[in-house]
């Protein structure tokens, strides 16, 4: 009795039905949804390895149950973002005939075919990072979409990839492929970036540049955070609006914080390896 319940619940994981989509929105009608999450749906399985704990984690994450039919999300025909992240979605023919659509998160799947997301003609940003595209035309399809800014095939901070991104020209083809293009990989186009961007490019030579005297890297004394830890608190509000805005400012955060770990580390091991370059050479006599 307890299996069968355990099938039915995973294949209720595994396929995206109008009670999944309901009881995640809180909306009755599927048509009423303008924002929809769901990431890695579905529930952990736990090997146990001892052997090696590293192991251990590939065959957890391995064992991630999520979603690999997409059901009936084209009904949701006003749906503006979506983030079907996390996920063993190989097909997404019913993403045709959501037209609204202008954030789509489809990162750490199985896809390799874009071709539904033609119709999607008011997309703007599409992250596909950690699938498995593997050629430039591949992305062919999307070529109609005018106001695509945004397209994200790999992701440094994850290691997401794909296929395609192994080719050297891979930058170059795809920049003239989409000449509207603002941020490829999550990084903004020089020459094209805003305000903004140069302003911050600007800041970050000239601290750069104030780092060095002479050729010699300057020590300075440890840097204090500009703003305390509380300062990016969000107060949670039931608007759903607001609520959607204050889940995509933690992942942007989430991923900032990483960042600044990896600098960190890099930092320290720079001024780790210097600090030996300094040291004065010893000879056995």
């Amino acid at each position: 009795m307890d299996s069968k319940r355990d099938k039915d619940q995973d294949a209720e994981c595994e396929k995206i039905t109008a009670v999944l989509l309901k009881s995640r929105t809180g909306e009755f009608d599927l048509e009423s949804i303008l924002f929809l999450k769901l990431r890695g749906v579905g529930k952990i399985k736990l090997v146990f390895h001892f052997k090696n704990a590293l192991l251990f984690l590939n065959n957890v994450l391995l064992c991630l149950l999520g979603i690999h039919d997409l059901g009936c999300i084209g009904e949701c025909i006003n749906l503006e973002r979506l983030d079907l992240s996390g996920n063993n979605i190989t097909n997404l023919a019913p993403l045709a005939s959501l037209r609204l659509l202008s954030v789509l998160n489809l990162s750490a799947n199985r896809i390799s075919n874009l071709e539904p997301l033609r119709s999607c003609e008011a997309l703007q940003n599409l992250n596909v990072a950690g699938n498995i595209i593997s050629s430039i035309e591949s992305l062919h399809c999307l070529q109609p979409l005018r106001k695509l800014e945004n397209i994200r095939l790999k992701d440094n901070t994850y290691n997401f990839t794909n296929p395609v991104c192994r080719s050297a020209s891979y930058r170059t083809v795809v920049l003239e492929m989409f000449p509207n293009l603002k941020v490829l990989d999550g990084e903004r186009i020089v020459g094209r970036g805003s305000d903004l961007y140069q302003l911050c490019k600007d800041i970050d030579d000239t601290i750069k540049a104030g780092l060095y005297k002479n050729g010699q890297l300057i020590e300075h004394p440890d840097c204090k955070p500009w703003v305390d830890d509380s300062y990016w608190e969000i107060k949670r509000s039931n608007n759903a609006i607001i609520e959607e805005a204050y889940k995509q400012f933690n992942d942007v955060l989430h991923e900032c914080r990483l960042l600044n770990n990896r600098a960190t580390h890099v930092i320290s091991q720079t001024e780790r390896s210097m600090s030996l370059k300094k040291q004065p050479k010893q000879y056995a006599i």
